[in-house]
């Protein structure tokens, strides 16, 4: 592959990174809390991961999905492993609303609505909050070590 964004930028407001993922905040204005986990090495499939590899990134996923549920009390997560225009590994990590842009459609389909612009900031303050629960919720994870790889 001549062009990865993915490899070539972060990909977001970078939140946390090791050697193996980084985390990053997703730009996007009628979603606050959105986040990427993102395999840093060039991939394109999940199952071209070795195993332990495989069971090291779902983890990540799962405990970013818990500390963006924690912080940002969504009715929903929405997890997205797609590729198909950023052939690169990566997942979108989605808090939802009953009240957002597109519940209970995907956020890439046609707006349902408008969300009201005072409940949009509050949510944009609840996530200012993520950085800081990621990086403590990741750190103190013991079984997120190269024993899994």
């Amino acid at each position: 592959m001549t062009h990865c964004v993915l490899c070539e930028t972060t990909g977001g407001e970078l939140l946390w990174r090791d050697d193996k993922v980084r985390v990053v905040a997703v730009d996007e204005t009628d979603y606050p809390g959105f986040c990427r986990v993102i395999w840093n090495p060039h991939m394109t499939e999940f199952s071209e991961l070795e195993a332990g590899a495989r069971e090291y990134l779902i983890e990540i996923v799962a405990q970013v999905e818990r500390i963006i549920r924690q912080v940002m009390q969504p009715v929903k997560m929405n997890l997205a492993s797609l590729g198909n225009q950023v052939p690169h590994l990566h997942w979108h990590l989605i808090p939802r609303y009953a009240d957002d842009a597109h519940f209970p459609a995907p956020i890439w389909g046609p707006r349902a609505r408008t969300t009201a612009e005072a409940v949009l900031q509050l949510r944009r303050s609840h996530a200012l909050g993520l950085r800081e629960a990621i990086i403590s919720g990741l750190a103190h994870q013991p079984h997120l070590t190269d024993d899994l790889l």
